[in-house]
């Protein structure tokens, strides 16, 4: 079991998670969930935890990732608190303390390493050209001044040694 950590709620305030407290556990952002259909996800749950200060518990746990941010718990409550805001900031937290899900490392190091987060497959490009498109999209991917601006912003960030 984990110690509650009484300064847990500045630093997720601190975070962009001020408004935590204002959740008084109807349940409304868990009963409306799609995450929550699919898998053992529960928002009201870790909203609980970060109110109660579980910071080990909730930046260890992998239901902090499975949330989608498709705000439909933010659209539903009766409080309006901003859930995925809070649940950003507790992502930002576990990051911040090398506890990150894989696949969004995964996503994380495509970003770094190709400036996009889905690299472009051999028959993607052929299937543009097919198309009349050109092979690579006009994204970052296609444009190295604009992947080395990028780079340079993943650089004084710190994201890459986020991701590594």
């Amino acid at each position: 079991m984990f110690t509650p950590n009484p300064d847990f709620a500045k630093e997720i305030a601190d975070a962009g998670g001020e408004k935590v407290q204002l959740c008084f556990q109807c349940g409304t952002c868990t009963a409306g969930c799609p995450s929550g259909r699919r898998t053992s996800y529960r928002v009201r749950k870790i909203m609980r935890m970060a109110q109660l200060g579980l910071k080990e518990e909730i930046v260890t746990s992998e239901d902090l990732w499975q949330c989608s941010t498709c705000y439909t718990c933010v659209e539903r409550c009766p409080r309006q608190v901003p859930i995925v805001d809070i649940i950003i900031a507790l992502r930002n937290i576990a990051v911040s303390e090398g506890h990150m899900y894989d696949n969004h490392k995964k996503t994380a190091q495509n970003l770094a390493k190709y400036g996009h987060t889905v690299p472009v497959q051999d028959k993607i490009s052929a299937l543009r050209k097919d198309l009349g498109l050109p092979e690579i999209p006009p994204t970052v991917l296609a444009n190295e001044s604009a992947k080395a601006d990028l780079d340079k912003i993943l650089k004084a960030t710190g994201f890459c040694k986020i991701v590594e």
